[in-house]
Formats: structure tokens, sequence, C-alpha cells
């Protein structure tokens, strides 16, 4: 099964995260499959690949509560149910 799920990156006490789809059974800094985006807490800045998420989640990719809410805040669900 694959998740969407966010991958630590940056300093320390700096953390930027990349949402990567990966492997359900893959730690969190595992090999991921692919990279679909990524998130700035600190600056509230969100990049979305949305074509390869949408791709992900028609094949039955699962997104975790915090990507989830990220995909929500962005509309991404709103654009998928109108379609």
């Amino acid at each position: 099964m694959v998740k969407l799920r966010l991958k630590r990156c940056g300093r320390k006490q700096r953390a930027i995260y990349r949402i990567v789809a990966i492997d359900v059974r893959s730690r969190r800094e595992g090999r991921d499959l692919r990279k679909v985006g990524f998130y700035d807490p600190i600056k509230n800045q969100t990049y979305l690949n949305v074509p390869v998420i949408l791709y992900f989640l028609e094949k039955g990719a699962q997104p975790t509560r915090a990507v989830h809410d990220i995909l929500r805040k962005a509309g991404l669900f709103k654009e998928r149910t109108s379609s």
C-alpha cells in the first residue's frame, strides 16, 4: 500500500517537509517512490504537483492526516469532487 506522507528535511530547528509517495512499510526517512511537493511550516509555503498527487490518489494511495490537511487547505479535494 502507498501513502502520501511528510518526509523531514532541512536543518536543526528549521525543518521543511517533502510530501512524498512512499510504501507503508518504509520508515519516515526511507526511500520514496516519488516526490510530489513540499511544505514549509515556518514560511507557510506549499508547493504541490497536483497531477501526480491526483494520479496516486486515483491508484489508491492514502494521505496521512497531516498531508490530508495540507491538501484540503490547498483546495485539492474540492477540485477532485467537482470533476
